[in-house]
């Protein structure tokens, strides 16, 4: 069965490796959305590492995604013809004159402009093309004078390569915005490449571009590139310096900062789930005018549902819903239901996730049960559903070291789960409030620290052994859910952007077929 087809959208979604081949998480923001918004007709652009990275779809795609298309960066047989070219010496200069900007972290407007220059010269047979950029004398030129000053590793060869692997995907992504079809708005919700390719199309259509950041994409980034073993660290070991980064880390980090400045400059309106990551926004470059507060929402009536379907004891289950992957800190979970069960011979740890996104670390968790002596206590259950799972869990846990707004804790909420997490994203603001009228509604669990396994363990321990500290933490949870986190509100705040930015997409389609008419 294919992807279905259109030659336009109202809303075009440009999605890196989420919905809907990614379950989870975001991505079930995403079907949210899509679902919510039953009046406006979606595209879906997916963009992806390698077709081998994703199976089938985790969505049935709802009836108003009207088009979809995939896109793999790193599977790319671009066919360029592998014949010597001279190149343009001055289009590279101009390319040296861009990154002197962002160098110099100054003149945003003049670095846009010059983006946009730069951006017009990439397409085939044009002075930035593809094929220029990998075999011209101009292009190797370029890239061996910025080896010579401002290298700081000793490998040629790995610079050269780092540079070409780092930069392809921005070819890839002009082809996409050449014949991605038409929509009112572009809706991207992430920076890094997605959120450039909205750049592009913002560049080449003038139509709004809406950017919604979950997490902070570069703060993800550098987690993943700190943890990164691909990435080759040429210093010997009288030369490393741990308050230094790697030369190789640090472009690739440098990189998707720029990428992600792109980004904010380009877009019309700049979402944050709440205000800590909207303050990081701005730090990060995005005109703090164009920024604002939307926290995800959650489906109340359905999940009074769930709720009902408690019983009135409180299962000793401590659950942990999410992907089993290094961010998640599933060891720190494992490591904290060893203290637990050390005061509860009989409680269970289950981590409700798939297992195929990093097998090789799903694989090591599975060891470390093992090694714990934790083989009747913690079960891997892979993807579940949250109506039929919750009801049987006593505490929700989150023990990753990077989050923004879960929609896994308020959907623990409304069914009635506590959630004892680590102090990241927003995940003390939902569980002790934010601000007196908030913080007056109680305590929905517990927050302990990053890679604390036994604080961690502790606190489930208290939930599970004190049934009034229990029961006053559900109730904390069901009123704050109720009264600040239904999709009710979210679906409330977006339909407005969306109808401003669509009355901001008609002013512009006028203006052009007004241009056009003056032209005939």
């Amino acid at each position: 069965m294919g992807f279905p087809t259109a030659d336009k959208a109202d809303i075009c979604l440009l999605l890196e490796g989420t919905f809907p081949f990614v379950s989870g998480g975001v991505s079930s923001w995403v079907n949210q959305m899509i679902r919510g918004f039953p009046e406006y007709t979606f595209a879906c652009c997916f963009i992806g590492s390698r077709p081998e990275d994703y199976g089938s779809m985790k969505y049935e795609l709802p009836d108003n995604v009207v088009h979809l298309e995939t896109h793999y960066l790193h599977n790319l047989q671009r066919g360029a013809e592998k014949r010597p070219m001279k190149g343009d010496a001055c289009a590279y200069e101009k390319v040296g004159q861009f990154h002197e900007l962002v160098k110099s972290g100054k003149h945003p407007e003049q670095k846009v402009a010059m983006l946009e220059e730069i951006v017009s010269e990439l397409g085939d047979g044009k002075k930035l093309s593809e094929d220029s950029f990998m075999r011209s004398r101009a292009s190797w030129d370029y890239i061996s004078r910025c080896y010579r000053e401002q290298s700081r590793d000793p490998s040629f060869v790995d610079y050269f390569w780092t540079v070409r692997i780092m930069h392809s995907p921005i070819w890839a992504l002009n082809d996409i915005a050449d014949n991605l079809i038409p929509a009112k708005v572009y809706h991207t919700i992430s920076t890094g490449y997605a959120g450039f390719l909205g750049a592009l199309l913002k560049h080449r259509t003038g139509r709004p571009l809406l950017l919604s950041e979950h997490g902070i994409y570069t703060k993800e980034r550098k987690i993943d590139l700190f943890q990164s073993e691909w990435i080759r660290d040429n210093r010997g070991l009288v030369e490393k310096n741990n308050a230094e980064m790697a030369y190789f880390r640090e472009k690739w980090v440098n990189f998707f900062t720029e990428l992600g400045k792109q980004c904010y400059l380009a877009s019309d309106q700049i979402v944050a789930l709440y205000e800590r990551n909207r303050e990081r926004q701005v730090l990060d470059g995005a005109p703090a005018v164009r920024t604002c507060n939307i926290p995800n929402g959650i489906d109340l009536p359905r999940l009074e549902k769930v709720r009902e379907a408690r019983g009135d004891e409180v299962p000793k289950v401590a659950c942990l819903i999410g992907r089993v992957v290094p961010i998640k800190d599933v060891k720190t979970f494992l490591r904290a239901m060893r203290t637990v069960v050390n005061d509860i011979p009989d409680a269970q740890g289950w981590i409700a996730g798939p297992e195929d996104e990093d097998s090789e670390y799903a694989q090591e968790c599975r060891g470390l049960v093992a090694s714990l002596g934790l083989e009747k206590n913690v079960k891997f259950l892979g993807f579940q559903k949250i109506d039929t799972l919750l009801p049987r869990v006593g505490v929700l846990v989150l023990s990753s070291i990077s989050e923004a707004l879960p929609l896994v804790i308020l959907e623990g909420f409304a069914a009635g789960v506590p959630t004892v997490s680590t102090d990241v994203g927003s995940c003390r603001q939902l569980i002790e409030g934010l601000g007196p009228e908030d913080e007056a509604l109680g305590k929905a669990g517990e927050i302990v620290g990053i890679a604390d396994p036994e604080g961690l363990g502790k606190a489930v321990t208290r939930l599970l052994t004190d049934k009034p500290a229990w029961v006053a933490a559900q109730q904390s949870g069901i009123r704050r859910v109720e009264a600040l986190y239904t999709q009710e509100l979210m679906f409330s705040r977006y339909r407005k952007l969306y109808r401003r930015l669509m009355a901001r997409s008609g002013a512009v389609e006028q203006a052009a077929q007004t241009q056009q008419g003056g032209r005939r």
